[in-house]
């Protein structure tokens, strides 16, 4: 079960690197390294490339979090944030139950910070902000 929610994540960060049309270098590093954490081989993942999971649920707040941060943190690693990937991630948010509120003030904040990586500290003041 624990493998099918891996490989879940990662399909779900692989369809985010796409939404702009294209893969860059860094975003693919990015899921190898996310991939490898949750005991993914590199084989595994280039089979999800090719046959992704189906997204799962996530029944906790802090795995929801925990996803939804990956998912950002994606979004800015090539250091460009396009329209399709904030549809995209708007989207993964709503399916997850996070409110939109959430999102855009993280959008709002992003480029407050170097590389637009929000510190997961003031992330999670941003979701008690909206969850308290």
């Amino acid at each position: 079960m624990e493998k099918d929610n891996s490989r879940s994540i990662i399909s779900d960060l692989i369809f985010l690197a796409y939404a702009d049309g294209k893969l860059t270098d860094s975003e693919y590093d990015f899921i190898l390294q996310i991939a490898l954490r949750l005991d993914l081989s590199e084989a595994e993942v280039q089979d999800l490339f090719d046959k992704p999971s189906s997204t799962r649920p996530i029944f906790t707040e802090l795995e929801r979090i925990s996803h939804f941060y990956k998912l950002v943190l994606l979004m800015n690693v090539d250091l460009e944030t396009h329209e399709k990937e904030v549809i995209a991630i708007k989207n993964f948010g709503l399916k997850m139950g996070i409110r939109a509120g959430v999102f855009d003030q993280i959008l709002q904040q992003m480029g407050q910070y170097e590389n637009k990586i929000i510190p997961s500290d003031d992330l999670i003041k941003i979701f008690r902000t909206y969850y308290n």
